[in-house]
C-alpha cells in the first residue's frame, strides 16, 4: 500500500479510541473505509503521555488484516523496533530526535521486512532529514506537539510538507508524506494541497457520527 499515491490515505489513530474497546475501534476503522491503522506508542519520556507496547499490537493483529503503522514516540526506538516488527506492525516510524543513528535504524527496520518511517516534531527543521530521504519509505510531519490528541494544527508545519514534496520530485524518490495532528475536514485540504499523501486523524475520526462520510470528506478535499 506504500507503492501508490493515487489517492489520499486516511489513517485513524487509536490514540483517540476508547482504550477499553480497541476491538470496536478496529471494526469502526474497517467499516469506515479508512486505509491504515495508526498506532501511537508513547513512553512518557519522549512525549508527556504513556500508551501501550507491542503486546497490544500483537493482539490487534489477530483481529485485523489492515495496514498497521506503529509510530514510536519513544526514547531509544532502536530497542523497541524489533518487538513491534515481530508483533505485526507493517510500518515502523520513529523520531529523528530520539536516536543518534537514524540511518542505521532505517536500515534495520527494512531488514526486518517492514516499511521504514521517520518523523519530526514541529521544532525540528525539515532540512535535517535531507540525507535520510533515500532510505525511508514514509516521512511523518508532526503538525502539533506530540503527546495528546485534540490539538489544533500548526499551519507553519505544512511548509515542511511542501519541502518534502519538492525534494521527492527533484530527487526522484518515492517516500510517502504523512501529517499527524489537528487533521479534520477543515484542515485536510491545506495538508493535501501542500503534498500530504497520508492523513493521520484521531479525535475528529472517533468523534464523527458518520465515520464513513468523514473519511470520504477527507479524500474529496483535493
Amino acid at each position: 500500500m506504500l507503492d501508490s499515491m493515487e489517492k489520499t490515505i486516511v489513517a485513524p489513530s487509536v490514540l483517540s479510541a476508547d482504550f477499553a474497546d480497541f476491538g470496536g475501534a478496529l471494526a469502526s476503522i474497517a467499516d469506515s473505509g479508512a486505509d491504515w491503522v495508526h498506532l501511537d506508542v508513547m513512553d512518557g519520556q519522549f512525549v508527556p503521555n504513556l500508551t501501550f507496547g507491542p503486546k497490544l499490537v500483537e493482539d490487534l493483529r489477530r483481529l485485523s488484516s489492515a495496514f498497521f503503522d506503529a509510530h514510536l514516540m519513544v526514547e531509544t526506538p532502536e530497542l523497541l523496533a524489533p518487538a513491534f516488527a515481530a508483533a505485526g506492525a507493517d510500518a515502523i516510524t520513529f523520531h529523528l530526535e530520539a536516536t543518534v543513528h537514524a540511518h542505521r535504524l532505517l536500515q534495520t527496520i527494512r531488514g526486518l521486512g517492514k516499511k521504514a518511517g521517520i518523523s519530526i516534531v514541529p521544532s525540528t527543521p525539515v532540512a535535517m532529514l535531507g540525507d535520510l530521504l533515500p532510505y525511508t519509505d514514509l516521512v511523518l510531519v508532526m503538525t502539533v506537539n506530540p503527546g495528546f490528541g485534540g490539538q489544533d494544527i500548526i499551519p507553519e508545519c505544512l511548509d515542511k510538507v511542501r519541502f518534502l514534496a519538492d525534494a521527492r520530485q527533484k530527487r526522484g524518490l518515492a517516500y510517502l508524506i504523512a501529517v499527524d495532528g489537528g487533521i479534520h475536514e477543515q484542515s485536510a485540504p491545506a495538508a493535501i494541497a501542500a503534498g500530504a499523501d497520508v492523513l493521520v486523524t484521531g479525535s475528529a475520526f472517533f468523534n464523527a457520527q458518520d465515520k464513513a462520510a468523514f473519511v470520504r470528506q477527507l479524500r474529496e478535499k483535493k
